[in-house]
């Protein structure tokens, strides 16, 4: 697929027309050095016969998402759809709210495939999709089925890519052999990584944080209750919200038990995990956005994207069972504005936690300044190893494989290509 793309090449799109500035001027914050530089990355590769495959690899709240909206308004006026694939139906409804709020003032439609629609809804939007009467569609996985079928598809934008399986990848990018990828991420998995560094894909990097954000205090600490009990009235006291996040639905009720025994009543906890009906979940979400929960207890389902200016608390029970990336993300969820925030990795006796625990908790602790992200990446990196590039696995060493016949192997392939295609031309 990659020597097919190196090949044929893509759509090459035009230059900006004067609705593109007028979009870009609602944007509502002061774009950062690394934001405009990145941009400019992305449009001239858009303008490029050659089709693009670019990471955006950037801090939670660097401005990623405001990169992918301005590539896909360029996309669209070019008369080309826009596929925004995103891991969680929460995250999809947030970024369809924001394109909706951007877009007003445009002739441009967009909409959301996601669980949070009914089958007719859904089956509507697919319906149109297909005659080209939709031009960005933000959606989970839900776009990657087979009834999904684009009339011009130019650009696809993954939201998050380390919380999609390789096979889902690769699949979402064979929808459209020519088809432009941006990929969006905090902390890209290790293989990609490695084919980012290693030239295989484009990286663009956004180090700059937005002023005035404040980097988050984090402490890697035994399971302790008066902790708990102490951070979340501390945050309550100041007006803000807390996450607390336990990863196993089974143990919710027991953890939901010990909060309300220590915590006062006045405290309103809300539950969110991925086995509740849509409805109820996004009714909680939506609570716990206009403050009328204080203390979020949820599995990492709220990982991605969300955006809670009022809480600035994170509370992960069980860290040791998370991935370095995952302890990241999460941690992003606080903090995201100039309000000192804290993040709390309980686990518990040190005797009880791995060798390999211990080091990706070592290095939460240790990468908790601003821009952290892509040196966590890089950890990661040096701790999983880069994965199996010709396989479906997403660790594993290098050479194993090995990326100079991966280099090789592809060079044959473009090769044969190409004269399969000056054959047909003659």
């Amino acid at each position: 697929m990659q020597a097919a793309r190196e090949v044929l090449g893509g759509f090459k799109f035009s230059k900006d027309t004067p609705w593109q500035k007028e979009f870009e001027e609602t944007f509502p914050y002061e774009e950062t050095e690394d934001q405009i530089r990145a941009w400019e990355e992305v449009k001239r590769c858009m303008e490029s016969e050659k089709p693009m495959d670019i990471l955006i690899c950037g801090d939670v709240g660097y401005g990623k998402t405001e990169v992918a909206m301005r590539a896909a308004f360029k996309a669209v006026m070019d008369s080309k759809q826009v596929a925004f694939l995103v891991p969680t139906t929460i995250l999809a409804e947030q970024h369809y709210q924001n394109f909706k709020k951007r877009l007003e003032r445009f002739p441009v439609r967009v909409e959301m495939l996601s669980r949070f629609k009914s089958k007719s809804e859904q089956k509507k939007i697919i319906e149109d999709i297909s005659k080209g009467l939709v031009d960005i569609i933000v959606g989970t996985h839900r776009i990657l089925s087979q009834d999904v079928k684009f009339k011009d598809l130019g650009l696809l934008i993954i939201d998050e890519e380390q919380r999609f399986g390789v096979k889902q990848k690769e699949r979402i990018k064979k929808m459209k052999m020519c088809v432009d990828v941006l990929t969006l991420t905090a902390t890209p998995i290790p293989r990609t990584l490695y084919m980012s560094l290693s030239g295989i894909k484009s990286i663009s990097l956004i180090k700059t944080p937005p002023k005035e954000r404040l980097a988050i205090k984090t402490k890697v600490t035994i399971f302790s209750k008066e902790l708990i009990r102490d951070a979340i009235l501390k945050e309550y006291s100041r007006g803000g919200q807390v996450y607390f996040i336990e990863n196993r639905i089974k143990d919710i009720p027991k953890i939901e038990k010990m909060l309300k025994s220590i915590l006062p009543s006045c405290i309103k906890i809300g539950i969110a995990h991925g086995r509740m009906k849509a409805k109820e979940l996004e009714e909680v979400m939506i609570l716990f956005l206009r403050k009328e929960i204080d203390c979020l207890l949820s599995t990492a389902i709220v990982e991605s994207g969300l955006d809670i200016p009022l809480a600035n608390t994170l509370i992960v029970n069980n860290a040791h069972r998370f991935g370095l990336a995952d302890l990241h993300q999460l941690r992003g969820r606080v903090g995201r504005f100039n309000i000192q925030a804290f993040a709390y990795f309980l686990v518990p006796k040190k005797e009880c936690i791995s060798k390999e625990a211990k080091k990706r908790l070592e290095a939460i602790e240790k990468f908790s300044y601003l821009g952290a992200g892509f040196d966590i990446a890089m950890r990661d990196l040096e701790l999983r190893g880069a994965g199996n590039i010709l396989g479906e696995q997403q660790h594993g060493f290098i050479w194993q494989i090995g990326l100079d016949l991966y280099c090789r192997l592809l060079k044959i392939e473009i090769e044969k290509l190409r004269e399969e295609f000056s054959i047909l031309k003659k």
